[in-house]
């Protein structure tokens, strides 16, 4: 009876989410502030499902013009869970098929997130130069899963490369957000699914860095990434 509730909810709740959404991106499409505000949405949700979520450092991050932003995925309960961390003037780079999905798929670009082919190498090139234009000329930042995949308790995927060259170019840094583990642990049937921890975590220089360290680079991201996540896999409360 609880699961059937929430999902009733849960779908009602974003019936009016894709509405508002839609009338706020049409009004004002692909404006670099709709993702932040659909995020702060989509966030709202979490009580829906029993979910507690803590965010911190905020502090790392509200000076900061542009970054790349790295975040670990694990489920498809990240639309809810993790876009309270998601700060203005962000955006994310998702897969091209993404478009196709109904509502969510045009929403998802009307609201000036960017498609991405990875199938084809040529314009895969050629949409990284164009994110580092935005980034330059218009101040923005990204968000993107550099494990490319949900990664359903598998533990962290390991990453590729291209956040790590959109922030070479664009000389700006990386910005890890660590969320603790939480495959699997919300159950609609459960009125406590316990906690998890969001945590933006101080900026990555990419300074000194060459395009042939990029491995390093990613590397050295990927490890204090992961380190984070295991402490805080340890802190956060579980049902």
């Amino acid at each position: 009876m609880l699961k059937l509730l929430r999902i009733f909810l849960l779908t009602l709740a974003m019936v009016l989410v894709f509405i508002l959404g839609t009338v706020i991106c049409v009004l004002r499409p692909r404006h670099p502030n709709n993702v932040y505000l659909l995020g702060r949405l989509f966030n709202k949700a979490c009580i829906l499902v029993g979910l507690k979520v803590i965010f911190r450092g905020y502090e790392h991050v509200k000076d900061l013009q542009s970054a790349v932003y790295i975040a670990n995925h694990q489920s498809n309960w990240d639309i809810i869970a993790l876009t309270g961390a998601v700060m203005p003037r962000t955006v994310a780079i998702g897969k091209s098929s993404l478009f196709w999905i109904p509502l969510f798929g045009q929403l998802f670009w009307l609201s000036g997130n960017l498609l991405i082919n990875r199938e084809n190498k040529a314009k895969a090139a050629s949409t990284i130069g164009k994110v580092v234009d935005k980034i330059r000329q218009r101040n923005m930042s990204i968000w993107m899963f550099p494990e490319g995949t949900r990664s359903k308790g598998q533990g962290l995927l390991p990453f590729k490369t291209g956040a790590f060259h959109i922030a070479l170019q664009a000389q700006v840094p990386l910005v890890p957000i660590a969320c603790s583990s939480y495959f699997g642990q919300v159950d609609l049937n459960r009125w406590d699914n316990g906690e998890l921890i969001v945590e933006i975590m101080p900026p990555i220089s990419v300074e000194g860095y060459e395009p042939k360290q990029i491995r390093d680079l990613l590397k050295h991201s990927r490890s204090i990434l992961s380190n984070r996540i295991a402490e805080l896999d340890l802190e956060a409360r579980r049902p």
